[in-house]
């Protein structure tokens, strides 16, 4: 990593924009994008490794549930929400085994990724505006873990549309709350980071990726790692008693930022 910004300082804030935006609704690519006019551009396997960091700290905050679904098998509450969580899982891994199939490739230009977000914020304020006064449930429905699916795969197709934001808002337009619908979405993070990631890291190694500064690494997975601890407790805190509209601005914004600093 060239240029006057130490190498240290350089990944300790890409590990903090991870971190923050992995499991936020506000689009992790948008901001990685941007970040990339005043940061050194790094390598897939820096890349992957503080993905895993924003994972892990899932896994610790949800240590109970992931270990009730894994242990407590036979529980019928346990296993129902298991087998949807496995269910939306099946549903992505099978979209992400045609696109590759089919050649896709992600763009290589701002402009799609801010198009992504910035219409992803109208959506959020136009979702929250027909939810208004609606009573929402608390369970989770198999043709919700479908659509949380589909979700995952259409957040793929379109950089900048937030992973964690898409599959939120379409359970949340089914009828699930909020809070219930953050953390099905972050559980089903869980299995789908993990899996991409284990690619995309067997890709990097095949290409070279064992070049990488490990100290390097390392320390931009703990940044993320902590930081996504503490953005995901913020968030599931949050959506107790707020809506998502402010996200839905922020992404606006986000979107015309990028336009404006592709141009």
């Amino acid at each position: 990593m060239d240029g006057v910004m130490p190498d240290w300082v350089a990944v300790i804030l890409l590990g903090l924009i991870e971190g923050i935006t992995e499991f936020l609704p506000v689009s992790s690519t948008g901001h990685l994008l941007i970040a990339e006019h005043w940061l050194p551009r790094q390598s897939d396997l820096f890349n992957v490794g503080i993905q895993s960091g924003a994972v892990l700290a899932v896994l610790v905050l949800f240590h109970g549930r992931v270990r009730s679904i894994l242990t407590q098998w036979r529980a019928p509450a346990s296993r129902d929400y298991g087998l949807k969580l496995l269910l939306a899982f099946a549903v992505t891994s099978a979209g992400g085994l045609i696109l590759k199939k089919a050649g896709f490739e992600l763009p290589e230009t701002a402009a799609p990724v801010a198009w992504a977000t910035l219409i992803g914020g109208g959506i959020i304020l136009g979702l929250e505006r027909a939810l208004k006064g609606r009573p929402l449930g608390e369970s989770i429905t198999w043709p919700m873990a479908v659509a949380a699916g589909l979700a995952q795969i259409l957040a793929a197709v379109f950089p900048g549309t937030s992973r964690s934001g898409a599959t939120i808002l379409t359970v949340l337009a089914m009828g699930l709350n909020r809070p219930m619908a953050a953390e099905f979405s972050f559980l089903l993070g869980i299995p789908t980071l993990i899996s991409a990631g284990a690619l995309q890291c067997a890709h990097a190694l095949s290409e070279g990726g064992v070049a990488e500064s490990w100290w390097l690494l390392l320390l931009g997975t703990v940044v993320s790692a902590v930081t996504a601890f503490a953005a995901v407790k913020w968030l599931l805190r949050f959506v107790q008693s707020h809506t998502f509209n402010g996200f839905g601005w922020y992404r606006i914004g986000l979107g015309l930022l990028i336009l404006w600093a592709a141009r």
